[in-house]
C-alpha cells in the first residue's frame, strides 16, 4: 500500500478582481493540478459580509468542467443561461456542469451575515467536455457514527450515494469529527484522495493537517483513517486519476491554446458592444455561453499571456 501523503498550502488570491472577496486556493498548484478529475479547490471564510461585501460575481463564462458548490455557513443565489435559479445553502450541493459552454452569477443573499465554503471544478473527459449544459442540485441526508457525522455529495461512501450526474468516477463527501473522536473510511483503491480540512486540527493516516491545508493520497489504499485533535470539519475527495492532459485558464479547460484562445474570444465577443464592455448580462449577445438575465455587468476575460499555454498532466 502506498503510505506518501503530500501536503499542499494554501495561497490567498482575490476572488473576482483586487477588491473581492480573498479565497484560500490549494488546487491547482504548480506541481499537482489535479486529485482525480478534481482540479479546482477554493476555500473561504467564516467572511463577515458586512466588512468583506460578500461574494459578488456578475456573469463569466464556463467551458469543459462542473462546478460545486458546498458552503458551511450563509446563502449564496445561483443563476445560469440554461434558466437555473438556486439558492445555495449549507450542507446542500449544487453541481453545474458546463459543457461545451455555459454562463452564471453566484451573489451572497441579503441574509448572509457570515459566508464560508468551498467552490470546486471536476474536469470533463474529452468524451463528455463539448456536451450539453445542465445543473443538478441534491441535500445528502447525514451518516453518523460515533464521534463523526458524514454528508456524501458526491459519488459513494459511508454506505451513502449521491445521484448527481459525474461524468469519471468520483467522491466527494463533508466529514464532521468531535475533539478526539476518529472514523476509517474504506475507499476505492483505484482512487488518489484530496483531505481539505476547514476547520480544527487532524490527522489523515497519522499525518498532521491544519485548517486550509489539503492532503493528497496517491492510489493504493482500501481505507483513510482521519482523527481529531479537536472538533474538525474536513472535505474528502477522491477519483482515479484524470489520465487526460488539460489546458486550464481563467474560466476555461480546454485541450490546447488554440482553443482557449477562441473560447475567450467568444465570450468577449458576447459582452462587447461599440467597443466597451455591456453594463447589464441582459445585454450579452447570443453566443456559445448564453446570457444570465442579472443587472450587473459581465466580467470581460483577462489578456492571454504571450507565450502559448501549457498542459497540465
Amino acid at each position: 500500500m502506498t503510505t506518501h501523503i503530500d501536503v499542499l498550502t494554501p495561497r490567498e488570491v482575490p476572488l473576482g478582481g483586487p477588491r473581492a472577496m480573498r479565497v484560500r486556493r490549494t488546487l491547482p498548484q504548480r506541481h499537482r493540478s489535479l486529485i482525480g478529475a478534481w482540479c479546482f479547490v477554493d476555500h473561504y471564510g467564516p467572511d463577515e459580509v458586512d466588512e468583506t461585501g460578500g461574494m459578488v460575481l456578475p456573469a463569466h463564462p464556463h467551458t469543459g468542467l462542473q462546478t460545486v458548490s458546498w458552503l458551511f455557513d450563509g446563502e449564496l443565489e445561483h443563476r445560469d443561461s440554461v434558466g437555473s435559479l438556486a439558492t445555495v445553502r449549507p450542507g446542500e450541493v449544487n453541481l453545474m456542469t458546463a459543457g461545451h459552454g455555459i454562463s452564471h452569477t453566484e451573489v451572497s443573499t441579503p441574509g448572509t451575515t457570515i459566508l464560508h465554503g468551498a467552490q470546486l471544478w471536476i474536469a470533463l473527459p474529452d468524451a463528455s467536455r463539448d456536451g450539453e449544459p445542465g445543473f443538478e442540485h441534491f441535500a445528502p441526508e447525514p451518516v453518523r457514527g460515533p464521534g463523526w457525522e458524514a454528508r456524501v455529495f458526491i459519488g459513494s461512501a459511508f454506505g451513502a450515494s449521491s445521484p448527481v450526474t459525474t461524468h469519471t468516477p468520483l467522491l466527494g463527501a463533508e466529514v464532521m469529527l468531535a475533539t478526539g473522536g476518529s472514523v476509517e473510511i474504506e475507499v476505492d483503491e483505484s482512487f488518489e484522495h484530496g483531505v481539505l480540512v476547514d476547520v480544527g486540527l487532524v490527522e489523515v493516516d497519522g499525518q498532521e493537517l491544519k485548517p486550509s491545508e489539503l492532503a493528497h493520497l496517491a492510489p493504493g489504499r482500501t481505507t483513510v483513517t482521519v482523527t481529531a485533535h479537536e472538533e474538525a470539519r474536513l472535505l474528502l475527495l477522491g477519483g482515479p486519476p484524470f489520465g487526460e492532459p488539460i489546458v486550464m485558464w481563467w474560466n476555461f479547460i480546454g485541450r490546447d491554446h488554440d482553443e482557449i484562445a477562441a473560447y475567450r474570444q467568444e465570450w468577449q465577443d458576447q459582452i462587447t458592444a461599440d467597443g466597451s464592455v455591456v453594463e447589464s448580462g441582459t445585454d450579452v449577445a447570443d453566443g456559445r455561453f448564453g446570457r444570465v438575465d442579472l443587472d450587473l455587468p459581465p466580467i470581460p476575460a483577462p489578456e492571454l499571456p504571450n507565450v502559448r499555454l501549457k498542459q497540465r498532466h
